[in-house]
């Protein structure tokens, strides 16, 4: 099963110039998602895993599914002020702006492996934000994996000089 043809593309969303790579049609296929979670499983082997974080929102879809199959806790990261205990948090750049991500301070132990699963990888500055809320918390990244990569946007490449493991299951244009 090819996971490229249940991927919906949507051109100028949600701005003018951003062609938009939607999950939605992917994860409503029975046989299509979980043949995506059935990857990505596969590819934790490569992976010292203890935790599982996942980046908001889609990120949840994959990372809980998968941390119930491996039988792993389950870290979520999340936009500010929407965790209600207290956090550590991250801000970043993104193509259209700045965020802040988070994590509750007890969700991550010293030494705690996390492996970072994200639905999309474009330019980077989640993926890294969501490295840096592991490693203020005195885990290691383990490594990450997403669901697509937009190769050209170089978010990859940019972990990869980082020193991080990156594994991804498709691969499409960011243009």
């Amino acid at each position: 099963m090819n996971l490229k043809d249940y991927i919906r593309s949507i051109k100028d969303y949600p701005k003018k110039g951003i062609l938009f790579r939607d999950i939605t049609t992917l994860i409503k296929n029975e046989k299509a998602f979980k043949e995506c979670i059935d990857q990505i499983v596969d590819r934790t082997k490569k992976f010292k895993v203890d935790k599982i974080a996942a980046i908001e929102s889609r990120g949840f879809v994959f990372a809980s599914a998968v941390s119930y199959i491996l039988n792993k806790p389950f870290i979520l990261l999340r936009k500010k002020n929407k965790l209600p205990a207290e956090t550590h948090s991250v801000d970043f750049e993104l193509e259209y702006g700045t965020a802040t991500i988070e994590v509750h301070k007890d969700s991550i132990k010293t030494n705690d492996s996390v492996l970072i699963i994200d639905d999309l990888i474009a330019t980077g500055g989640t993926a890294e934000a969501a490295a840096k809320l592991v490693e203020i918390s005195k885990g290691s990244v383990s490594g990450f994996i997403f669901v697509i990569n937009l190769f050209d946007l170089g978010g990859c490449d940019k972990l990869i000089k980082s020193g991080y493991k990156v594994e991804s299951l498709i691969e499409f244009p960011g243009h």
